[in-house]
């Protein structure tokens, strides 16, 4: 039985990999050194809405870009924290772990697909969180190899040049940076909505699922 695509592309954290469980493990074991208790959903909140702020300043690292984030969500949600130990974020990304459905989902689809990453990562950060993933991945685009940021449009123009005419989906979580691009560049789009957040503003996906599992099952069921 065909499937309806042939190349697959997924955006790594926050698709395959549970950062938000990472960034918070991660500050709350960083804090804890200093007898500082945070509040992890404060902590969150502060990320998702710095983060993206840091990475349009300029183009910097990803790791930098952790780094300088680390610093600022610590100052909003009070935790004084020295600016000689901001690197526990970057540091911390190797042992985010993968959802818990990712795995067996990648296995899944990678009998009739090829399989691929477009990730705002630096490689050698992506080379320790690719250790969790039990799949080879045939190509990946990383922030660090085209000087940009998703939704800026380089991950997408530098994967279609190595995937050619093939049938492309691209699988991610974020509408900002991975859904609304794809669509604008004409690639199919799927959502994995895990936490059931209302769509909003311009991005449409192709379709909509709550996990990766579900999406992998409609992929494989032709």
């Amino acid at each position: 039985m065909k499937s309806r695509y042939d190349v697959l592309t997924f955006d790594c954290y926050g698709t395959l990999i549970d950062w938000e469980r990472g960034i918070g493990d991660a500050f709350e074991a960083a804090a804890h050194v200093n007898g500082v208790t945070l509040d992890r959903a404060a902590v969150l909140r502060a990320y998702h809405e710095i983060e993206p702020l840091v990475q349009a300043e300029r183009y910097r690292t990803y790791r930098e870009v952790l780094t300088l984030t680390a610093q600022r969500v610590a100052e909003r949600v009070g935790w004084s924290l020295a600016r000689s130990r901001a690197a526990f974020l970057a540091e911390s990304v190797p042992t985010w772990p993968p959802f818990a459905d990712t795995n067996a989902a990648l296995q899944q689809l990678a009998a009739d697909h090829r399989l691929a990453i477009l990730s705002n990562i630096d490689d050698d950060l992506l080379a320790g969180t690719r250790k969790h993933l039990g799949v080879p991945f045939e190509f990946v685009v990383t922030a660090q190899q085209v000087g940009s940021y998703k939704p800026a449009p380089a991950h997408f123009s530098v994967a279609r040049q190595r995937i050619g005419a093939a049938r492309w989906l691209h699988v991610a979580q974020s509408l900002f940076h991975d859904i609304q691009p794809a669509r604008a560049h004409g690639i199919p789009a799927v959502w994995i909505n895990r936490k059931r957040e209302p769509l909003t503003g311009a991005a449409r996906p192709d379709r909509e699922f709550a996990t990766l599992g579900e999406a992998a099952a409609w992929l494989t069921n032709v």
